[in-house]
């Protein structure tokens, strides 16, 4: 083989890693999220799940209170992290004390500047992550689980509600979604496949894209025959629900409260 021939395809090697990698999560921050979650953590405990290709984050926190309600995955928004201090980490430290285990995942990331475009590529990582995390909760014994998502991460659980579920998975919590692209990973378009009970939660202040569309879903969910679907405005929430976190919780907390697993 030639001097050149071999530079070809080293360089050809290195474009595929290029080309790979920007259709992929950026694990170097997943890392770095998961060095600082860590080294800071008061609640909860780190459980590396493995998706079959790479191990990812996930916070699990034990029930705490008198009954035994079930299992929550929760599922952040863009760009951030498993604990992050709205919304994510509310739901996942006091959702325990009503009887009730939450894992809290990292979900595919890239850099801060990217959109829901650039996004749409990693929609293939979401199902994995998702089955580890249901996977996890089963080992432990529960076996009624409902997922939560918000922002993207309301996308990407719709997602995967809109191919084959688990069947411990029972009901779903979509926290400020949008909708209304032409992309296939559109929430809209996942929300039409989807046959659990869905609760609609969003701000009175929330993102345009997310208020805009609630008659689109609402309408979807009736054609489609969605027999326990609800959207829940919060007065004076925005779309991270800062201040509104205590309302958040209690919220999300009425609602499942019915899916127990009856124990």
């Amino acid at each position: 083989m030639t001097v050149n021939k071999i530079k070809w395809l080293a360089l050809i090697s290195v474009l595929c890693v290029v080309a790979g990698s920007a259709h992929a999560s950026d694990l170097a921050k997943e890392k770095r999220w998961a060095d600082q979650i860590t080294d800071t953590l008061m609640v909860g405990d780190v459980q590396w799940l493995n998706t079959g290709q790479h191990k990812f984050l996930g916070l699990y926190t034990e029930n705490t209170g008198a009954r035994e309600a079930g299992g929550v995955i929760i599922m952040h928004g863009i760009g951030i992290h498993p604990n992050w201090d709205t919304i994510v980490h509310p739901l996942r430290s006091v959702l325990p004390e009503s009887g009730w285990h939450t894992l809290s995942i990292q979900m595919p990331i890239l850099s801060n500047e990217a959109e829901f475009k650039d996004y749409i590529p990693l929609f293939t990582e979401v199902r994995p992550r998702i089955e580890a995390a249901i996977a996890f909760l089963k080992g432990k014994g529960i076996n009624k689980i409902v997922l939560i998502g918000h922002s993207l991460g309301a996308s990407m659980g719709a997602h995967y509600l809109a191919g084959k579920v688990d069947e411990a998975v029972v009901a779903y919590v979509a926290i400020g979604a949008s909708g209304g692209g032409s992309s296939e990973v559109d929430y809209l378009k996942s929300l039409a496949k989807i046959r659990l009970p869905v609760l609609e939660l969003f701000g009175e202040n929330d993102l345009p894209q997310v208020i805009s569309t609630q008659g689109s879903k609402a309408k979807i969910a009736k054609e489609v025959g969605i027999k326990d679907y609800k959207q829940i405005k919060v007065p004076g929430a925005d779309h991270f629900f800062a201040g509104k976190n205590e309302v958040l919780v209690k919220t999300v907390d009425d609602w499942i409260a019915r899916f127990t697993d009856g124990k």
